[in-house]
């Protein structure tokens, strides 16, 4: 039985303690949030025993397992590296950090303390996903040649209201960082290894400093292509994603999260086993936080690093940097081009983005 805290009670937290409390091997313990009305208020709710005046204080205690870091972007890194250097596993949302340098230095506590740091990118662990990438695996799909992955969501003027958004210094970027992530991390997961980057980003039309839609066109290392869309001034909102193998197209279409009756499979001519395979294992059970806590009690139990681990996010941010990378000097960037001495690798504007000093409108 893992005894778990939450760090930060805003909107997101609830996702965390609702699975949480459907997990019997967790237990959630207690809360911290710099607004102690809001804390016990969110204590109540859920019926935490504890309101601890600060992470500090909650760590020293020795009474928690695995802190869930729930807080706004800018203050991922160092709630995380405060648990790490406390030998503490943490769990934190996206984006886990704001730029490579702080994920390396994440890394580096990591490897020191001995204690975890898993990154939420619950897409992964949908039964849908999960099918995916063992049919492929097992070659029933053939081989991938080509994806596109799309996250077009609407958000308004008043969704970046909210002080820390629409900022690189306290979100890190637009919605290729915050809200596109989600898709492209479940292509990733599921193609592999990516190899070349070649981007654009823009802002549109919302009054931020960064931007509010770019694309991407992706090398894979075994040749297959991708294209990435993130946006969020899109009114009809859509999260797609197509792979198409040799043997099949297969679909997923939803918003925030899905089930199977969100995927559909096309076999080409002659493969029409299958969509008799994929049916095999149906799943109504909807993709979220608690499949990836699942995995990552699994991964606790075994004394193994819980999913998705350091290594694996760091991939997935590398790329958001190379995009960023690629749209802002306009060139294409290979896996690996951003090293410690790049601007890429401690903002992901770089030297800054383009359009700066240009008011929009």
């Amino acid at each position: 039985m893992y005894r778990a805290a939450i760090v930060g009670t805003g909107g997101i937290a609830a996702a965390h303690a609702q699975a949480l409390t459907d997990h019997d091997r967790a237990r959630l313990t207690a809360v911290v949030d710099l607004d102690e009305n809001r804390a016990r208020t969110f204590a109540g709710s859920w019926n935490v025993p504890t309101v601890a005046p600060g992470l500090t204080t909650l760590l020293e205690t020795g009474d928690v397992d695995l802190v869930h870091v729930c807080t706004p972007p800018s203050t991922h890194a160092p709630l995380a590296l405060q648990c790490l250097r406390a030998g503490v596993n943490v769990i934190v949302e996206k984006p886990p950090t704001l730029s490579l340098a702080e994920l390396d230095t994440l890394a580096e506590a990591s490897r020191a303390s001995g204690a975890h740091l898993a990154t939420v990118f619950q897409h992964r662990f949908g039964a849908g996903a999960a099918r995916l990438r063992a049919m492929a695996a097992a070659g029933d799909l053939g081989r991938p040649l080509l994806a596109t992955c799309e996250t077009l969501w609407y958000r308004d003027a008043a969704y970046f209201e909210v002080p820390w958004r629409g900022k690189w210094e306290t979100e890190g970027g637009g919605p290729t960082m915050g809200h596109g992530i989600h898709q492209f991390d479940l292509l990733l997961s599921v193609l592999g290894p990516w190899e070349r980057v070649t981007a654009v980003a823009a802002r549109r039309d919302r009054h931020v400093d960064t931007e509010d839609v770019s694309m991407a066109l992706v090398t894979f290392a075994d040749g297959t292509i991708a294209s990435v869309v993130n946006s969020v001034i899109s009114p009809r909102q859509v999260s797609a994603l197509r792979f198409d193998y040799s043997h099949a197209t297969v679909e997923l279409s939803h918003l925030y999260g899905y089930t199977d009756a969100d995927w559909t499979v096309t076999p080409a001519p002659g493969h029409a086993a299958v969509a008799e395979r994929w049916a095999q294992s149906p799943s109504a059970v909807q993709s979220g936080h608690d499949g990836q806590f699942a995995a990552v009690f699994d991964a606790l139990d075994s004394g193994t690093a819980p999913p998705v681990t350091i290594e694996e996010t760091r991939r997935t941010m590398e790329f958001v940097a190379a995009l960023y990378a690629s749209a802002f000097t306009g060139t294409p960037v290979n896996a690996g081009d951003i090293g410690p001495d790049s601007p890429f690798a401690t903002r992901m504007d770089g030297a800054g983005a383009p359009w700066r000093a240009v008011r929009i409108g």
